[in-house]
Formats: C-alpha cells, sequence, structure tokens
C-alpha cells in the first residue's frame, strides 16, 4: 500500500501537467533565458510587449536568490531594493498608456554600494559604520537612470571603502558584505572595490550595474568577470551622492555584458548626454590613437595571443597604435 506521504510527494510531481502549468513554466523558462541576454535586447523585448519589465525583474531577484545567495555563493548583491517589483510594474503600467521615459525603460539596474539611492537600502560602502546610513535620495546618477526608465533593484558588495581602508586590503571582500567571488572560478580574486558589480553581470542577475572608479575599481573588475567596463571621463556624469576617495579621479561607470550596453547606460547616466550607441561603428576608429601597453601584457602565451590578435582588429579598422614605454 501506498503510503499518504508517498502519495503526496506522487501528487505534487504530477501537479504540473496540467497545459496552464506547463505553460507557465515554458514563460518562466522564456524570462529565464531573456535574463541572460543583454540590455539592448532586454529593453527591446520589453518595449515590444514580449515581456513585461516585472517579469524580467522577478526572473534576476530568482535568479539572485538561487545562485548568489545559495548555489555557488558569488556574494554578489548586498541587498535587493524591497521596491524593485513595484517600480517594474510601474514602468509596465507607464509603457501600458503609451509612456517611455527612456532608453532603460523597465530594464533592472544594480548599484555599487558606495552609491546613494532612495528607498529602503543603506549606503554602506561596506562598512559596519554605515549599515543604518538610510539618506533615502537619488544621486544624481541614479535619479538620471530613473528618469531614462531604469528599475533599481539593489545594490552591489564591493571592497570596503572601495578599497581605501589598506594598502593590502583583500579585493572584493566588506565587512557588510564579505567577499565576492569570481564566478568563473571562485576561488579566484573578483577584482578592484567595484568586485560586486563585475560578478553579477558575469552572472546575468541584473540587466546592467553601475560601478565606480578611482584606479582600476571598474576597468579590473570588468576584465577578471569577462564582461565590458568603462571608466568616462572624470566630469562627464556626476560625483556627488557618492562615497568620495579623490576628486580628481572619481567616477560612476556602465558594467555590463556589450559595448553597445555600455554605451546605452552611460547615454542614461546624465541628463542632458548624447546617445553614444550612434556613434558605434567600425569607422569611428578611424585615424584614432589608440595607447598599447605591451609590457603589461603579462607572460601568458595565451593572453599574448589573444591581445595581438585585438591590436590587428584595431589597425585593420584604421586605428593608429601607439606603444607606451614602461613607467
Amino acid at each position: 500500500m501506498v503510503s499518504k506521504a508517498l502519495q503526496s510527494l506522487l501528487f505534487a510531481a504530477c501537479a504540473c501537467l496540467t497545459s496552464a502549468c506547463v505553460a507557465q513554466r515554458a514563460t518562466h523558462a522564456e524570462t529565464e533565458a531573456l535574463a541572460t541576454r543583454s540590455l539592448a535586447e532586454i529593453v527591446a523585448a520589453i518595449e515590444a510587449g514580449d515581456v513585461s519589465s516585472a517579469d524580467v525583474t522577478a526572473a534576476y531577484i530568482d535568479r539572485i536568490e538561487r545562485l548568489d545567495r545559495d548555489g555557488p555563493r558569488i556574494n554578489s548583491v548586498l541587498v535587493l531594493n524591497p521596491d524593485a517589483m513595484d517600480e517594474a510594474r510601474a514602468m509596465d503600467a507607464e509603457l501600458s498608456s503609451g509612456i517611455r521615459r527612456g532608453p532603460l525603460h523597465g530594464a533592472p539596474i544594480l548599484l555599487k554600494d558606495n552609491i546613494e539611492a532612495s528607498g529602503d537600502m543603506a549606503t554602506t560602502a561596506g562598512a559596519f559604520i554605515l549599515q543604518d546610513n538610510l539618506t533615502n535620495r537619488d544621486a544624481p546618477v541614479v535619479a538620471a537612470l530613473r528618469a531614462a526608465g531604469a528599475v533599481i533593484l539593489g545594490k552591489t558588495n564591493l571592497s570596503e571603502w572601495a578599497n581605501f581602508r589598506s594598502t593590502s586590503a583583500i579585493s572584493g571582500w566588506s565587512a557588510v558584505g564579505g567577499q565576492v567571488r569570481n564566478p568563473h572560478m571562485l576561488d579566484r580574486s573578483p577584482c578592484g572595490s567595484s568586485s560586486g558589480s563585475g560578478a553579477a553581470i558575469a552572472m546575468s542577475f541584473a540587466a546592467g550595474a553601475l560601478g565606480t572608479e578611482t584606479n582600476g575599481s571598474v576597468i579590473c573588475p570588468a576584465a577578471m568577470n569577462g564582461i565590458v567596463g568603462f571608466k568616462p571621463t572624470v566630469g562627464l556624469v556626476s560625483q556627488d551622492g557618492i562615497v568620495p576617495i579623490s576628486p580628481t579621479q572619481d567616477t560612476a561607470g556602465p558594467m555590463t555584458r556589450t559595448v553597445r550596453d555600455a554605451a546605452l547606460m552611460l547615454g542614461a547616466m546624465s541628463a542632458d548626454a548624447p546617445d553614444y550607441t550612434s556613434q558605434l561603428s567600425p569607422e569611428a576608429l578611424e585615424g584614432m590613437r589608440v595607447g598599447v601597453l605591451r609590457f603589461a601584457v603579462g607572460d601568458s602565451a595565451d593572453l599574448s595571443t589573444v591581445f595581438e590578435a585585438a591590436l590587428s582588429t584595431l589597425q585593420a579598422s584604421g586605428a593608429e597604435l601607439v606603444d607606451i614605454v614602461s613607467y
């Protein structure tokens, strides 16, 4: 005789054989697949009505719960925005009524946790002393992202105080969040103080993320996590509302899956910014002088091969390569 407990298990296993449940699973799988695609593709799908911002936001939250806080435990996201789903539904409602805020409408974005954002999310810079630092205001760069339609999904872990706490600080560790892990190899460094943003994008925990850089804190985690990171010229985007290190070097920058995504985010980070995606073409490299730091390539033969192939591509597109002497 089958026990009641086993009967319950068998019933649960068969419960999703109905057409409605199968369709629900199929929809979830499609949304999950979309969540791993580029920012530009996600925005286009939301605008076309193929998927809702709420569905994509829910998919990211699910991925964070399963893979960041459980599973391999990447530990890249410090806190989720408790209002994220409400924000996403609001973006869907606006779009259905014909309102499109801008190029990021409905896209869930993560912020490094030294950047202020309104709502029930402290800005900690990874430090215990700021763990109750609820300012309830948006940094100008965050306000610009919201104006462009972005949904603020949450805050990412980082090197405490953006790595300005010790000459031998551990990259990607903070007192509030612990150690960020490199998703490509969990025991390797995620690099740089924007490590949480870099690892989160590598794991498709958001459509895009903001990092900040003083000296390598966007570029290094982008390299180590296999994504695109861009440090804008200092002053191009506002420094206000960001825990500072150096007024002459600090800037926020986009961290994304593709160069087009980085250009899309950069254009949304300032109210008066141009559409940088319009400048993305091979012809844009014609006559451009590109500095080459061959001395910094290292001694990996595989890396050198990829590096030289990239240089050849740049030259073929018209760029002038300028070798930089070791300093």
